[in-house]
């Protein structure tokens, strides 16, 4: 058996490798995951909910198929589900009545044959709705390079845990950024596939992709070829890729066009996100990419009130959702006020209003597609700004809405892709002078993860992050 603390910071595909070779059986795997996790867990707040005597009898009886066999894995408390597990959403009144999944979505069910074992539930902001992981239903998540600091969200819960070592990897999704950011603030890979890559068959919405935070590259890669591939039953998908992602990263991508990008036109972009994507650029053209600098109106021209009718209006659904759930109208008191005012406000939106939104978005997406096929990548920060304490994070009691404008900052530059579809990847590619990681954010066109892949494993072999570690790991 590996030693605890190498085994700790080996990603997925390492600790497969120790099953596939006998060097280490799944409950090996799990019950060193378990000690991480009960070691770091209180100072981190990552995971919500843990069952570790399943985990233990799953690994127990593994029969250890599957890509990733045995390999310790968490379930964000949101999107992907499995039977059994709670499904709270981050809301206090489901949790008080401890709502569980009925049974494995497709995706869930893709994940348990890919061979990993689901040890437990990570937290998330309430309903998934902001870019910051800190619910009053379970608290503030805690980010592993400075505790002060908040993780990011949506996935926070997962990025915390998988920067910290808990496990390899964690289930994220990303409707406007939930998997980018926190991969960003935490030192990690976070991909968003392009719209209908991965299965999600219940999904009516166009900005939801989900996947993982990982460690590498390759694990992203083996992950996403072992899980996508939507069902017919899905609203979006897209055709499957010619060549596995575990084959095509490797090869080098041809001379690309890459375009960037680091001016946030009306909010601030932080010096130390933007030196990141300068750095990066230099280092792109020095393997042979064409690099040329373009300003914020492709991009941010938009009309934001826009996007903001739209997301007050799918809080109000996901409010309505939470009752559905509950099987009763819940009361204002038992949503938190952000997402209560904000669903309060969507109510008052009208379906007209809404589809017209909706027509406004699609026509911005056409143009900025459009725009995008002078270039093979879009280069970016993943936010325009590095991690955030917890403390100026949280919605004012009196103007709960406030804090929008700090949260809207913080994914300045990864919503516009959740609204056109394209594939996007946050790379760690840098870091702060006090040692905070700051994200690079790559974009391509539809359906072209491969060239993310290839890019990205480029980025990692001339800018490696493996060794660096977090502080409360």
């Amino acid at each position: 058996m590996t030693d605890a603390e190498t085994l700790q910071w080996a990603d997925a595909t390492d600790q497969a490798d120790l099953v596939s070779r006998g060097d280490a059986t799944p409950l090996e795997l799990v019950d060193a995951a378990i000690e991480r996790i009960e070691k770091l867990n209180d100072s981190l707040n990552a995971v919500i909910w843990t069952d570790f005597e399943a985990a233990r009898t799953s690994a127990a009886n593994h029969d250890r198929s599957g890509p990733f066999a045995g390999v310790p894995f968490l379930l964000k408390d949101i999107g992907a589900t499995q039977a059994g597990l709670p499904y709270w959403l981050g809301n206090q009144a489901l949790k008080k009545q401890n709502n569980q999944s009925v049974g494995d979505t497709e995706l869930g069910s893709r994940f348990r044959a890919a061979g990993l074992i689901t040890l437990g539930k990570t937290n998330l902001p309430e309903l998934g709705s902001c870019p910051t992981t800190q619910p009053l239903s379970c608290g503030p998540t805690n980010n592993p390079w400075d505790l002060s600091r908040s993780p990011a969200g949506s996935s926070g819960g997962s990025a915390a845990a998988v920067a910290a070592g808990m496990v390899p990897m964690a289930h994220a999704n990303d409707g406007g950024g939930s998997t980018r950011l926190p991969a960003a603030w935490c030192g990690l890979v976070g991909l968003k596939t392009t719209r209908g890559r991965v299965p999600n068959r219940w999904n009516i919405s166009r900005l939801v992709s989900e996947l993982v935070v990982s460690r590498s590259v390759r694990d992203t890669a083996a992950l996403l070829d072992a899980v996508e591939g939507a069902t017919d039953g899905d609203l979006f998908s897209v055709d499957r890729p010619n060549q596995a992602y575990t084959a095509s990263r490797l090869l080098p991508p041809p001379p690309l066009r890459v375009a960037v990008l680091t001016d946030g036109g009306t909010h601030q972009v932080d010096p130390e996100c933007v030196l990141a994507v300068e750095d990066t650029a230099t280092m792109l053209e020095s393997m042979g990419h064409h690099v040329e600098v373009v300003d914020s109106e492709a991009l941010l021209g938009g009309d934001s009130s826009v996007n903001g009718r739209l997301w007050m209006g799918g809080i109000a659904r996901r409010v309505q959702m939470l009752s559905d759930y509950a099987g009763r109208e819940l009361t204002e008191d038992e949503v938190e006020p952000y997402n209560w005012t904000a669903a309060m406000r969507g109510a008052s939106v009208s379906a007209a209003q809404l589809m017209a939104a909706e027509e406004q978005q699609q026509a911005w997406s056409v143009l900025f597609i459009e725009w995008m096929s002078n270039f093979d990548i879009l280069l970016t920060p993943t936010s325009a700004c590095p991690p955030m304490e917890t403390d100026s994070l949280w919605p004012p009691d009196d103007k709960p809405w406030k804090v929008a404008s700090s949260y809207a900052r913080i994914g300045l530059f990864t919503l516009p892709f959740n609204v056109t579809g394209q594939p996007a990847i946050s790379l760690p590619l840098h870091e702060t002078p006090s040692g905070l990681p700051v994200g690079v954010q790559l974009v391509a066109g539809m359906g072209r993860e491969d060239v993310l892949l290839q890019l990205a494993t480029q980025l990692e072999e001339a800018m490696p992050w493996a060794q660096r570690r977090p502080v409360n790991s």
